[in-house]
């Protein structure tokens, strides 16, 4: 599911790294336009947000699906 985290993983890196350069006085407002789902000619703004919830049901029902999962053994 590396796919479907990327977004994920986009959002909150975005978030972070603006918020944290704009407590040095470094206003990226470009950072907010990526967090927000505007990468350029692509424009996900309407869609992003259910987008976003979609993949993290997404990406969760993946992790629980491997966690309970039972183990293989080596003769499988």
């Amino acid at each position: 599911m590396p796919i479907a985290a990327a977004p994920l993983l986009i959002t909150a890196g975005t978030g972070s790294l603006y918020s944290l350069l704009l407590e040095q006085n470094i206003d990226a407002f470009w950072l907010l336009k990526l967090h927000t789902g505007q990468f350029g000619w692509l424009n996900l703004q309407p869609v992003y947000p259910i987008l976003l919830g979609g993949l993290t049901i997404v990406v969760t029902v993946s992790g629980l699906t491997m966690l309970l999962r039972p183990a293989r053994t080596k003769g499988s």
